[in-house]
């Protein structure tokens, strides 16, 4: 049970990684850091071009992070105070679905970069790198 659950583990911080590097790169280079600043002055970010660039390299660096299991209870709170102020700026207003704009997504991102962030499983460079770590561990049915 135990090494399903770290594959597991490791296959969801892998495809979350891959969205928030989606997303990083999507600021970085694709839309390019002007226009991703200029669409955080249109939903009212405080300082903008500040907030694009933190928002573009917490994506991209915390997405490398869960696919490598790098610095994850770091990264973990980094990627969802990002969603939260996604959320909080950008979405609260639009309701809870995905569809419609609302914060739903990003709520499941926040969530899902805690969750990994403190509970990455053993095929993590955090656990390579300091075995004598404590391994958070789901409670048994007794």
């Amino acid at each position: 049970m135990t090494k399903t659950r770290d594959v597991l583990l490791l296959i969801a911080r892998i495809g979350i990684g891959v969205v928030f590097i989606a997303h990083g790169l999507q600021k970085l280079a694709i839309d390019g850091m002007s226009a991703t600043a200029a669409g955080f002055v249109e939903m009212g970010v405080p300082l903008p071009t500040l907030s694009a660039w933190v928002a573009a390299l917490i994506e991209l660096l915390g997405g490398v992070s869960l696919i490598l299991g790098l610095l994850l209870p770091v990264f973990g709170v980094l990627l969802a105070a990002d969603m939260v102020g996604a959320g909080l700026i950008a979405h609260i207003g639009s309701g809870f679905f995905a569809t419609d704009g609302g914060f739903e997504y990003v709520l499941v991102l926040a969530l899902t970069s805690l969750a990994l962030g403190f509970c990455g499983g053993r095929f993590a460079l955090d656990r390579k790198l300091n075995p004598r770590a404590p391994v958070l561990r789901a409670a048994t049915a007794g």
